[in-house]
């Protein structure tokens, strides 16, 4: 990642700049495909296509916040964005697991690390002991018996493991809430996991050398979370009814889109409120010059125990630029071959690692995980179709179908009939 003050670039296309920035990197050839050049600020980050014409890039900046963000004109005016080098949100992650160059695998485990860090990445606790000895082994070098100790690892915490599972519970009233550290989090858990890193034979005494394959053990834990290489929007949903005055109000969340999907994460409590593939879902959005700015995401679903579908609606300004990204991932998709199947090379248990082999997903299949959906926390529409009439589930609400989808057959998503027992809208 290598930040820039955008006053102080010159008048370069994005491409040029790109091109200029793996030089002083000596990145190779590969570079080019896997990072991209992305403006980022806390209001914004967009990634920026490769140009003919020079960015202007301070008076577009302002122009993009203006659009796509509720900010304030003075915070507008006074927002800098920096130039970042970063991943592509295009970039396959089976080309990720064919890449060996070791200055790229650090740029790409530098940015995972910081987004499981920030809590962009939701992960078990499980996952992120396991990530996090992985950082203590890069950091610290290989596990000595007695060093560090469990207290020594206290003092740096945040470093190897998200906020959110550094802070302790004190008092009867986080044990009510039962936000209090599980037993084995914090730093004896994450120095047990440290402990069971493995080692590449014969690398001890070249500590650079064989950080590579601890990079790449890193990036390969991170693979297996759903939502990893995401672009990541703000936005806010409606809150389901509760209580006797049936008070709701509005959550903030992320919305992460890639190559694989949508996903809707709660940007408080640090866990996935919806996944979809892209074959799962239909979307469509609304611009604030029609009505309000919203992202809408339409799926299947069930009202107690009947087929429905269910439509999540997404207050954003930025629900035109999700939109966008959502239709050029799926042309992508449609575009691009089937993946080969993955070379030895390629394959954890082929390659010298830190850690054994992941398992397909195996944080799906835990009961309560993070990265699972929970359906039953979001506000959605429930209907059905006949014909050009909408039957509606409780709640009536004025809603629509939308035609914008990816159909790739068994598994995608369907229009639900309607029925008897379904109440006439």
């Amino acid at each position: 990642m290598v930040p820039l003050a955008v006053e102080n670039l010159p008048s370069l296309t994005a491409h040029e700049l790109h091109q200029a920035v793996r030089e002083v990197l000596q990145l190779p050839d590969v570079a080019l495909d896997a990072f991209a050049l992305w403006l980022v600020s806390p209001l914004l980050e967009v990634q920026l296509k490769p140009k003919h014409q020079p960015y202007k890039l301070g008076r577009q900046w302002q122009e993009l916040l203006l659009r796509f963000t509720d900010a304030p004109d003075d915070d507008v005016a006074m927002d800098e964005p920096s130039l970042q080098f970063r991943r592509n949100v295009f970039f396959p992650k089976r080309r990720e697991l064919q890449i060996h160059d070791k200055e790229v695998l650090r740029l790409l485990y530098e940015e995972a690390k910081g987004n499981v860090l920030a809590a962009r990445y939701p992960c078990d606790v499980e996952d992120c002991e396991a990530l996090g000895a992985l950082v203590c082994r890069v950091q610290l070098g290989p596990y000595q018996p007695g060093q560090p100790t469990a207290c020594a690892l206290r003092e740096k915490l945040d470093s190897f493991l998200p906020a959110h599972l550094c802070k302790r519970g004190h008092g009867l009233f986080a044990a009510l809430r039962g936000r209090g550290t599980k037993a084995g989090t914090g730093e004896q858990g994450l120095l047990n996991a440290y402990r069971r890193v493995k080692e590449v034979a014969g690398s001890e005494s070249q500590h650079e050398a064989s950080l590579s394959p601890h990079y790449r053990a890193y990036l390969l834990k991170c693979h297996q979370l759903p939502f990893y290489g995401s672009a990541f929007f703000h936005g806010e949903i409606d809150k389901p009814a509760q209580g006797f005055l049936h008070r709701g109000g509005q959550k903030p969340v992320f919305v992460a889109i890639s190559l694989e999907g949508v996903h809707v994460i709660d940007s408080r409590e640090k866990h996935v409120l919806l996944g979809l593939r892209f074959q799962e879902l239909s979307w469509d959005h609304t611009s604030a010059e029609e009505e309000e700015s919203v992202l809408w995401l339409e799926f299947d679903g069930d009202n107690e125990g009947t087929p429905v579908n269910k439509l999540l609606k997404i207050y954003s300004k930025q629900a035109e630029l999700m939109s966008s990204l959502i239709e050029y991932c799926i042309e992508l998709s449609q575009a691009a071959e089937p993946a080969a199947p993955q070379e030895s090379a390629a394959d954890p248990a082929a390659a010298p690692g830190s850690s054994p082999p992941p398992t397909q997903h195996p944080q799906l299949r835990r009961q309560g995980s993070v990265v699972c959906s929970r359906i039953q926390h979001l506000s959605t529409i429930d209907y059905v179709e006949e014909g050009e009439q909408i039957k509606r589930v409780k709640p009536k609400r004025s809603t629509s179908f939308f035609s914008r989808q990816l159909s790739l057959g068994q598994g995608s998503y369907t229009m639900v009939q309607p029925t008897e027992s379904l109440e006439q809208g």
